[in-house]
């Protein structure tokens, strides 16, 4: 098995371990709703809901994405995913946080529901929930620490390039949090025999949502504009090219993620004079070859032939024309 194909096995592992969880735990919130009357749970229970539609976006996006090229997307259909991903931290910030929120604002409007006896039900649904929760988000994590470049936990997150995973670690550390919080406001409101707490709980929560939601939404747009590779993959790729000693100069290298696992690299080098159009011909063949070896992800690589001066006046003149 290939390494991009690896990947994507773990990606839709993720995705379908958060998705079964999210559709179990939805139903038996809004069962327990139902009995205690508990603001807070129903927007835990809304909550879920919206997580399992974004794990069928998120599947929809990375089966859309495998679609072979063709003559109108000559490079794929690998930005699908990025798509349906935007779309996902677009449901959380509406659906999510805009109904947990609305949920506690019209409790403490209408004076809430105050719990009769131990709210027994609802806080057992929240444990089992947590554990649910709690064996996606690790089965997340899993998939995360496989391809994480140990450059920091902050940076390796922003450096993923895959939506399968980072959206799924951040929609189940939500979930994780959300259901501390309706826990706690569920408590409170029994202790106190006050529901406000209860209320406010759902109104943190949509919060919460509405926090994850913005920064995947951050994350997902700077992959859907288009970003570049790694920065090691770069360096690597350089190195390789400076040890052929045909080549004078690299004028330069340009990547851009396609999809999460589909890289498209672009490379301006500058030939000896001396070198035969034969040999410039086996040396960008041999190039093209081994850089594919070297890193799977790259499925397409462009070399273009250029002088070091002519490059340089071309990308003067781009930028001339882009400022005026």
């Amino acid at each position: 098995m290939s390494e991009n194909a690896s990947h994507q096995d773990g990606g839709k592992a993720t995705v379908y371990a958060a998705l079964f969880a999210n559709l179990g735990i939805a139903v038996t919130k809004f069962i327990a709703a139902a009995f205690s009357g508990s603001s807070a749970m129903l927007a835990e229970g809304i909550h879920s809901t919206v997580d399992t539609a974004n794990e069928g976006f998120l599947l929809l996006g990375m089966s859309k994405g495998n679609k072979p090229a063709d003559r109108d997307h000559p490079f794929g259909y690998g930005g699908e995913v990025f798509f349906w991903s935007f779309i996902v931290a677009v449901l959380i910030f509406a659906l999510g946080a805009g109904l947990s929120i609305y949920e506690g604002v019209r409790a403490i409007l209408h004076g809430g529901h105050e719990a009769e006896g131990v709210p027994w039900i609802p806080l057992t649904v929240l444990g089992v929930s947590l554990c649910f929760e709690g064996y996606s988000l690790s089965v997340a994590i899993r998939e995360f620490m496989k391809g994480r470049a140990h450059r920091g936990l902050i940076r390796d997150l922003r450096d993923m390039k895959d939506p399968s995973i980072f959206v799924v670690l951040a929609e189940d550390t939500a979930a994780c949090l959300g259901l501390v919080i309706a826990a706690a406001g569920l408590a409170l409101s029994w202790l106190t025999h006050d529901p406000l707490y209860d209320a406010s709980a759902s109104i943190v929560i949509g919060v919460v949502l509405g926090i994850t939601a913005i920064l995947l939404a951050i994350e997902v747009k700077g992959l859907l504009i288009g970003e570049a590779a790694a920065p090691e993959m770069t360096d690597r790729i350089r190195e390789m090219v400076q040890k052929i000693p045909e080549i004078q100069h690299i004028n330069e290298i340009r990547s851009l993620h396609l999809g999460p696992h589909q890289v498209l690299l672009t490379l301006s080098i500058d030939f000896a004079d001396d070198v035969l159009s034969q040999r410039i011909e086996a040396i960008v063949t041999d190039l093209d070859h081994d850089i594919r070896q070297a890193f799977s992800i790259v499925h397409s690589v462009f070399l273009e032939v250029q002088s070091r001066d002519g490059h340089r006046r071309i990308a003067e003149e781009v930028r001339d024309t882009a400022s005026a």
